[in-house]
C-alpha cells in the first residue's frame, strides 16, 4: 500500500497520489525529442475533477509551437525515420511499448487523476492502449500493395506509402486509449505524428512521448498541449500537415473538415453518438440489464458508443426497467482512488455542467419521468467534485431532447416498442450512427436487426464492441474512417500504382 491509500479525507488522498504520481516529470511539450515551454511562455493548470484542485502546469502551446512541432515532424519522416524498413520500425514500437508497460501503474494513476476514472479502470485502459500500439506494429509488416493482371504485356502492381506529417487531436475521455488508436497505426506506416491532446486531460500524452526518447528518432512523436482555438486549429490548418486525425464531437469534426479542405488534407473522424440498444422480447433480460447498465455508466456515460436510448419491446418493459435499475444501483459513485469504486466523477467542469442541465431538462420534458437520478451525490466528501448520479428517464419519446442529443454522461433514456419496423425506426430516428446493440438468443432476428441498423459497428449480447482488431468508426454525423482494426492502415497511406510495359523477351 503506497501513502496516499491510507490518507484520510479524499482531499488528502488526493493530493498525496498527485504528488506521488507527478513527482521528477516536466508536464511541458514534447517537440523533437525534448521539453518546451510554450513559446509565449503562458500555461494552464489540469484539474484533478475529484476534488477540484491542480494537477499540474502545463504549457499553453499556440501556432508557433505547432509550426516548429511540424517542422520537426517533417525533418524525421525526410531523416531517419523515413529511411527506416518496416521492421526496423516494428522493433521501435516494441521497445516502446515494453517502456510504456513497465510505467503502466503510475501511467494509470496519472490518467484517473486527469479524467476521474475509477484507478482500476483507468489501469486496464492503459493495457488497453500498450495493445494496441503492439497490435498495429504486428500488422504493419504484412500491410502492403498487390499485383493486378492486366495482361501480357504489362506488369501492375501498387504499394502502399506513408502520407507523412499527421496531425492528430484526442479527447479528454480516454486520452491514453485513443492515442493509441491514432498514433499506432500513423507510425505503424512510417508516418511521423504532431498530437495535441485535449486540454481537460493531457498529462499521459505527454509523459507517453517522453518515454518514447530513448526509443524513436527526435521528432518521430510530438505532443503539444493547449487550446482548440490555439493549438489545435493551427494543428488543422497547417499546410505542413499531410494527414489529419480526429476525435470529438460532430460540430468541431466539421469545422476540421472544412479546414482541411482548403488544404486538400484526408481527414479521419471519429465523432459523437446517440447509440441505441434494441430489447427485443426473447432477450436474456439479465444480460441485457447489464449490458445496458455498463452501456451508460461506464466512465460516467462520457463514451462515443455509449448506449444510451434503451429500446425495449412493450412485452418486457417492466421486467428489464426492474433488472436494469437494479444494475444501475450497483454502479458505486465515489473517490475514483477507492477500491470498489466504479463511476468517478464527469471529466471536468465544463461537462459536468452540461450532464446537469440535461438532467433538468429531462424532468421538465413533457412525459419524461425520472426513475432514478437527476441528482448530484448527498455525499459531503463529494461535495467537491464533479460528480452525478446514475440517471434514467422513463417514458422518453424519441423527439426528445434527451433523446436526440449527445448528453456524454450517465444518463439513460427507456423508451418502448411494439413491432419490429417501430424499433428500427427509432433506432435510425438520429442523426448519429456510430453504434447499435442488439439483445436477443434468436440468430435470424440478431442478423437482421444488424443489418437494419444505420451505424457502423452493431453488437449483439454485448457491450462494448470495440475489440482489438474490430473496425470502429460511424455513420452519418459519427464520422468518416475506421480505427482499431488493419483498415486503419490504409488510412495513413496512399496507394502508388506502377504499370511497367514488358517486352517479349529476345535472347
Amino acid at each position: 500500500m503506497t501513502d496516499w491509500e491510507s490518507s484520510g479525507s479524499i482531499q488528502e488522498r488526493h493530493r498525496e497520489a498527485i504528488a506521488e504520481a507527478t513527482a521528477d516529470i516536466k508536464f511541458e511539450a514534447w517537440i523533437d525529442g525534448s521539453h518546451h515551454s510554450a513559446t509565449n511562455g503562458d500555461t494552464f493548470e489540469t484539474t484533478d475533477p475529484a476534488v477540484t484542485e491542480p494537477i499540474a502546469t502545463v504549457p499553453r502551446c499556440t501556432a508557433a509551437d505547432i509550426d516548429t512541432a511540424v517542422a520537426a515532424a517533417q525533418d524525421a519522416f525526410d531523416g531517419e525515420w523515413g529511411s527506416l524498413d518496416a521492421a526496423d520500425r516494428v522493433s521501435l514500437m516494441r521497445e516502446w511499448a515494453d517502456e510504456l508497460r513497465a510505467e503502466r501503474d503510475r501511467l494509470g494513476l496519472l490518467e484517473s487523476l486527469d479524467t476521474g476514472k475509477p484507478l482500476e479502470f483507468a489501469k486496464a485502459e492503459i493495457d488497453g492502449a500498450i495493445e494496441f500500439i503492439e497490435y498495429y506494429a504486428d500488422i504493419a509488416r504484412s500491410h502492403g500493395g498487390k499485383q493486378i493482371p492486366v495482361g501480357d504485356e504489362s506488369l501492375v502492381y501498387t504499394q502502399r506509402e506513408p502520407y507523412g506529417v499527421c496531425g492528430q487531436i484526442t479527447p479528454w475521455n480516454f486520452p491514453l486509449y485513443l492515442l493509441a488508436w491514432k498514433v499506432g497505426p500513423a507510425l505503424a506506416t512510417g508516418n511521423t505524428v504532431v498530437l495535441k491532446p485535449a486540454e481537460q486531460s493531457p498529462l499521459t500524452s505527454i509523459r507517453v512521448a517522453q518515454l518514447s526518447a530513448s526509443v524513436f528518432p527526435h521528432g518521430v512523436l510530438n505532443v503539444v498541449p493547449g487550446y482548440g482555438d490555439e493549438a489545435g486549429a493551427p494543428l488543422t490548418e497547417h499546410d505542413g500537415v499531410d494527414k489529419m486525425a480526429f476525435t470529438g464531437n460532430d460540430e468541431t469534426g466539421a469545422e476540421i473538415m472544412k479546414a482541411a479542405a482548403n488544404t486538400i488534407t484526408p481527414v479521419t473522424l471519429e465523432l459523437g453518438g446517440k447509440s441505441p440498444m434494441i430489447v427485443f422480447p426473447d432477450a436474456d433480460l439479465e444480460t441485457a440489464a447489464q449490458a445496458a447498465a455498463d452501456g451508460i455508466f461506464y466512465n460516467t456515460g462520457q463514451s462515443c458508443d455509449a448506449a444510451s436510448r434503451i429500446i425495449i419491446h412493450e412485452d418486457v418493459k417492466d421486467e428489464f426497467t426492474a433488472k436494469f435499475l437494479n444494475a444501475a444501483s450497483e454502479y458505486t459513485v465515489g473517490d475514483p482512488l477507492v477500491e470498489g469504486t466504479t463511476m468517478g466523477p464527469l471529466a471536468h467542469e465544463g461537462q459536468y455542467e452540461k450532464v446537469t442541465e440535461y438532467m433538468t431538462i429531462g424532468t421538465e420534458e413533457d412525459g419524461a419521468t425520472v426513475r432514478t437520478g437527476a441528482v448530484v451525490p448527498d455525499d459531503p466528501a463529494l461535495e467537491d467534485g464533479w460528480f452525478v448520479e446514475p440517471t434514467v428517464f422513463d417514458d422518453v419519446d424519441n423527439d426528445m431532447r434527451i433523446a436526440q442529443e449527445e448528453i456524454f454522461g450517465p444518463v439513460q433514456c427507456l423508451l418502448t416498442f411494439s413491432e419490429y419496423d417501430e424499433a428500427i425506426d427509432i433506432a435510425n430516428d438520429i442523426d448519429f450512427g456510430l453504434a447499435g446493440y442488439v439483445l436477443t438468443e434468436n440468430a435470424s432476428l440478431a442478423h437482421r436487426a444488424a443489418a437494419d441498423i444505420e451505424a457502423g459497428l452493431v453488437a449483439v449480447n454485448k457491450y462494448p464492441g470495440d475489440d482489438l482488431g474490430v473496425p470502429f468508426g460511424g455513420y452519418k454525423r459519427s464520422g468518416i474512417g475506421r480505427e482499431c482494426a488493419e483498415e486503419s492502415l490504409d488510412h495513413y497511406t496512399q496507394t502508388k500504382t506502377v504499370n511497367m510495359h514488358l517486352d517479349d523477351p529476345e535472347l
